[in-house]
């Protein structure tokens, strides 16, 4: 039997843990904090996961929460007019298939008992660098799925593939109950504020139930790089407040009777985003694979960090159980990581694309939107698969010929 150490147990290192142990091998997973440590910790994440990233979690038998999970049908887009009396855009459009975000304080403790239960081992540790190397002694390979910590500074910064070394947004989570809910049908709701930053929220699972998640990204610098001085939860909630009546008080009004879920349920932060070399080397000589954030770690802008951490577990689940008995050496470690990143170059350059100011054919494809339907249903089922942003959105001569398109189409 193959034995496989995961050193993270997050999305990625436990739905891969939990496919491998289906498929028979011998898995352990290496986590720096106990179940109830992550239960009653503070958020994590947004984790708005779209349709081919749940399917990966249907595939395993994972999507617990599927049927209380709030879905989320749609996504608009919102701009304020320049003279702050209204949007200069608004328009929405339905997904193909809903979306859904399940708080990781419920997600991971569940996942790792399901390791166990499973028949793998779960180990409560903060690994090191001489913790990789027992385990590249004693397992077939080792990854490294933990995208915080000493350890992920083992892997090499790709310079060519991270064009900032710096944090591009000043990032804050609130979890609130109360929100009044959109109207029509539920959705992510995108505010994007020209030279101050993004604002946006969406229905979620949290450990007491439905809420709704506000997600803040301001540009370093200004109005919204705003969190330094929040030290409770009370002037965490004041605070997001207070922008979205500076800024959308359209989003606002949605607001009057809002509260916390709990006092955990905040967070704020910064990051650049990276991509890393996938193979590190250890003192010993060992190698060991990074997956996920450890790689491929992008802003979320654009809401896809779940979403890539479950198809990169995918994409090494089949690599590992493709590869049967030959030795887990360099030549597998690199194929499976440009396996992953054929997909996740994708992801990066829209996102990287959205943290700067959007060039004007851009403007005019979000703009044309809300009179083209077709414009605005292809912009929102791209979040399930970015690729397909390659050929229009991030491409001039796309957009003008498929704005030429619908305009031709047009009665």
């Amino acid at each position: 039997m193959r034995r496989i150490a995961i050193v993270g147990a997050g999305q990625a290192g436990l739905q891969l843990a939990l496919g491998l142990l289906q498929k028979g091998y011998d898995v352990t997973v290496v986590s720096n904090r106990t179940a109830d440590d992550i239960r009653t910790g503070k958020v994590m994440s947004s984790q708005c996961m779209f349709h081919s990233a749940l399917q990966s979690e249907r595939d395993l038998g994972l999507n617990t929460w599927e049927a209380s999970c709030p879905p989320i049908e749609g996504i608009g887009l919102a701009v304020p007019a320049p003279d702050g009396g209204g949007k200069a855009i608004d328009w929405s459009a339905r997904l193909h298939h809903y979306a859904q975000a399940v708080d990781q304080r419920l997600k991971i403790p569940h996942w790792m008992a399901e390791v166990t239960r499973r028949g793998g081992k779960l180990v409560i540790a903060e690994a090191g660098v001489a913790d990789l190397e027992a385990y590249s002694s004693s397992h077939d390979l080792v990854i490294v799925a933990a995208g915080k910590g000493a350890i992920a500074g083992l892997f090499e910064r790709d310079a060519e593939r991270s064009p900032f070394d710096k944090p591009m947004r000043a990032l804050a989570l609130t979890y609130v109950t109360g929100m009044a809910p959109r109207p029509d049908y539920s959705a992510v709701c995108f505010n994007l504020i020209p030279g101050v930053g993004e604002y946006f929220v969406f229905p979620s699972l949290t450990t007491n139930g439905p809420c709704e998640i506000m997600v803040f990204e301001g540009v370093p610098g200004g109005p919204m790089d705003c969190w330094a001085d929040v030290t409770t939860p009370e002037q965490h909630l004041a605070r997001s407040l207070r922008i979205l009546q500076t800024f959308l008080p359209w989003e606002a009004e949605r607001c009057r009777s809002v509260a916390l879920t709990d006092d955990n349920g905040i967070l704020s932060g910064r990051f650049p985003p990276t991509v890393r070399k996938p193979v590190a080397t250890l003192p010993n000589g060992a190698m060991v694979l990074g997956m996920a954030d450890v790689v491929v770690l992008n802003d979320p802008i654009t809401g896809q960090g779940s979403n890539n951490a479950a198809k990169c577990a995918a994409v090494y689940l089949d690599a590992i159980l493709a590869h049967g008995k030959k030795p887990f050496d360099r030549a597998f470690a690199q194929a499976c990581f440009d396996r992953y990143w054929d997909y996740a170059q994708h992801v990066t350059t829209w996102t990287n694309a959205l943290l700067q100011p959007p060039p004007p054919f851009v403007l005019n494809l979000l703009g044309a939107a809300g009179q083209f339907p077709a414009i605005a249903s292809r912009f929102v089922n791209g979040f399930d698969d970015p690729r397909d942003y390659r050929s229009w959105f991030l491409d001039p001569a796309g957009a003008e010929a498929f704005l030429a398109e619908q305009q031709k189409a047009a009665p």
